[in-house]
């Protein structure tokens, strides 16, 4: 399983990013949320916002290695 994700991971680095860092995020939000009280919509709401949040991450990390790969070496 490990060796799929790794494979997986070398071919779509930034997806692979978005999902291990959705996954972590999502965790962090049940564990902090878990006494509120919230309904099942709010709670799919905030998992759904939390994922895209993820991807935004991701996606905003990337450009500074979008930046450097478009700089010429000095």
């Amino acid at each position: 399983m490990l060796g799929k994700f790794k494979a997986f991971a070398e071919k779509h680095p930034r997806l692979a990013a978005w999902i291990l860092l959705a996954i972590g995020m999502v965790i962090i939000l049940i564990i902090a949320a878990r006494d509120v009280g919230l309904l099942w919509n709010q709670w799919l709401f905030l998992i759904l916002a939390t994922i895209g949040l993820a991807g935004l991450c991701v996606w905003i990390i990337s450009w500074e290695s979008e930046d450097d790969a478009s700089q010429p070496s000095a």
